[in-house]
């Protein structure tokens, strides 16, 4: 890249993060403007509302499905869960998915989006949102979701779904609606969904060793109906329910399972018994008991052939039990599984595309050269025969007695 199309980049991202941070304390500084307009009844109802919509189309719509693909839904109901989430004015669905998997996939190390861990409150909280490393969306790790071209206009105009929204609630209930109803629940919102990025990794409970801060804390759960739970859910991504217990209240699970109860989603799934208890897999505690009492019969035989026959009984058992926990571990990181099978699968079909490429032209050329040495040989042929006749025609007969 040239030096003035960098620079002419950089100048454009310079003017994004600007118009960017600007429409951020705007938004907050409109809500101040409840001074004049009042705070009825009716704006606060509008309020809660939108809050609680929003903050489900963003838990269940942009985390679970675009970003964990925790459950299924068909491509006109992925449309407007999408469009919804949007209304939250938290960039668009492509943009939110690409930046979350990546979270997941340093979580809490230095190349994490919004670590606390490493990065402190602030920045963990709302910094990173203003950072040009994280200002693009990485096309490579949402390549399931760039299928549908009306995700990809959506992510492109994600502005329009908010703006809709507030002139629509401008129009239908005022001024106290726009501002109290409309940028109230709006930068609510926002600052429900960052808590789980600048607090989620601070405060609270640890069940499971996950390799990185994710705690769980009954307070945020509630705020942000069931993300709160965030131990839960770094422990086992692909579950569509964070709160694993009775008791681990999930709203946005709740609604999840009504909706799948009419068809608006189906497949909703859920951890297996013994993630939720830090088990083994089950299959994998049979293969040990099973070793075990094979190991305890052979021992007392005496006899060489069966000892022998033990030793190998117990070598396949060790290979079927750590088979067993291998396969485990594949199931509690499916959802990374996925992405990064689909990553590998879009290389390996660049790889061998450019590799029949390359094979085509080499067997072109081959068949070239191999057509043009025969017709050279034809042609070598063709004059040598000429050759031929023409001594033939030349030389005198031969004389006779």
């Amino acid at each position: 890249m040239s030096t003035g199309k960098a620079a002419e980049r950089d100048s454009q991202w310079v003017w994004n993060r600007n118009l960017y941070m600007a429409r951020f304390l705007v938004f907050h500084l409109i809500c101040l403007a409840a001074i004049w307009t009042g705070v009825t009844l009716e704006a606060l109802a509008i309020c809660g509302i939108l809050y609680a919509v929003r903050m489900f189309a963003v838990t269940a719509g942009y985390h679970r499905y675009f970003s964990h693909r925790t459950y299924k839904m068909n491509r006109v109901m992925q449309f407007l869960m999408a469009a919804l989430a949007e209304t939250s004015a938290q960039k668009g669905v492509l943009w939110w998915a690409s930046h979350h998997r990546h979270h997941h996939k340093h979580s809490d190390d230095p190349e994490d989006v919004h670590s606390p861990v490493q990065k402190g409150f602030w920045y963990s909280h709302v910094g990173w949102l203003f950072d040009p490393d994280w200002a693009d969306t990485d096309d490579k790790r949402v390549k399931d979701l760039a299928r549908y071209p009306e995700l990809v206009w959506l992510d492109r105009w994600h502005i329009l779904p908010p703006t809709i929204l507030g002139v629509g609630i401008w129009w239908f209930f005022g001024w106290a609606g726009l501002i109290v109803g409309f940028f109230w629940s709006t930068v609510l919102c926002w600052h429900g969904t960052f808590t789980i990025n600048s607090l989620s990794h601070v405060i609270g409970s640890k069940r499971y060793e996950t390799g990185d801060e994710s705690r769980n804390n009954w307070l945020l759960a509630l705020i942000t109906f069931g993300e709160g739970w965030h131990n839960n859910h770094h422990h086992y991504q692909a579950s569509a329910n964070q709160g694993f217990y009775w008791w681990e209240y999930d709203i946005s699970y709740y609604v999840l399972k009504a909706m799948s109860w009419v068809g608006l989603v189906k497949d909703l799934r859920n951890p297996p018994e013994h993630v939720i208890a830090d088990q083994r897999h089950p299959a994998a505690q049979e293969d040990t008991d099973s070793g075990t009492d094979s190991a305890s019969d052979e021992a007392s035989s005496g006899d060489a052939a069966g000892w022998s026959a033990g030793a190998v009984s117990e070598t396949v058992q060790e290979i079927g039990l750590s088979a067993t926990q291998a396969s485990e571990q594949a199931s509690r990181r499916v959802s990374e599984i996925k992405l990064a099978a689909t990553e590998r699968y879009d290389d390996l079909s660049e790889k061998a595309s450019q590799h029949y490429a390359d094979f085509s032209q080499a067997a072109t050329r081959r068949v070239e050269d191999i057509r043009e040495s025969a017709r050279s040989a034809h042609e070598q042929a063709g004059e040598q025969v000429e050759r031929i006749v023409d001594s033939l025609q030349n030389d005198p007969k031969p004389a006779t007695d």
